[in-house]
């Protein structure tokens, strides 16, 4: 069933309005009707089955048939933190992590970042980047959209640590803390209800440096291997995030 993702304000007692490119997408991709029926959310409290009721230029309304449990959403919130890497990557990594159950993304410049950061190009990605969380969210049935913020320097980012119940950055070195290992005393925190935040951390095609490593760890970070193998850094953050799920139970772990 097709799901949408709404403001609050287009959500009345009983009613709900759809504009702009959803509107369009509903009429003219999925060739929409009255009595057809789908998901609507406002990303925040309420989510519904409607019934779609009237289809007009620009404009469908819909009735509330029944009122839906925001349950999709994990316990753990995981926030992605990547460096920038080169091409669309970025993409992939919002488009499958959001899937996966990411909460949201904070872009990255890191020493051995290769993409040239230009702030007014930069502007029309980032609108691309929520565009794609957005459509991923639906495609997944979240509950709420996983928001991507403004690109950070490294100093920004170490800034950010204290806003988390863990930090964690993806860090291959001999003897290193497997992520099972690292997640065990987060865990038990869970369960006595303290913090369920976690920033993950994933560098560039080069990885992090020794220096960034320690500025990590002097910050409150903790380094964690993904096991024997080299991932690439659009790989990283989906296996760690999946890892970190499981492991909380989310999907199916302890």
């Amino acid at each position: 069933m097709q799901r949408y993702f709404v403001s609050p304000e287009q959500f009345m007692e009983h009613t709900v309005e759809i504009s702009g490119e959803d509107a369009r997408h509903i009429s003219k991709v999925m060739r929409g009707k009255t009595g057809d029926k789908m998901i609507v959310s406002d990303g925040l409290s309420r989510e519904a089955l409607v019934e779609i009721t009237a289809i007009e230029q620009g404009t469908v309304t819909a009735s509330v048939v029944e009122w839906l449990e925001m349950a999709h959403e994990p316990a753990v919130k995981v926030t992605i933190a990547q460096s920038l890497p080169k091409g669309d990557k970025m993409e992939t990594v919002i488009q499958k992590c959001t899937e996966i159950g990411a909460v949201s993304f904070i872009p990255f410049i890191s020493e051995r970042t290769i993409v040239q950061y230009d702030a007014k190009k930069e502007s029309k990605r980032l609108e691309r980047w929520n565009k794609i969380a957005k459509e991923a969210a639906e495609q997944s049935h979240r509950n709420t959209v996983p928001q991507v913020a403004q690109p950070l320097s490294w100093k920004q980012l170490l800034a950010t640590f204290q806003n988390y119940g863990a930090v964690y950055f993806c860090y291959e070195k001999e003897n290193g803390l497997l992520l099972r290992d690292a997640l065990k005393p987060f865990m038990q925190s869970i369960q006595a209800d303290q913090a369920r935040s976690i920033l993950l951390l994933v560098g560039p095609e080069g990885g992090f440096s020794e220096e960034e490593c320690r500025q990590a760890e002097e910050a409150g970070a903790a380094s964690i291997g993904l096991g024997r193998r080299i991932l690439r850094c659009e790989t990283a953050g989906m296996v760690a995030l999946a890892c970190i799920l499981y492991e909380s139970g989310e999907m199916g772990g302890v």
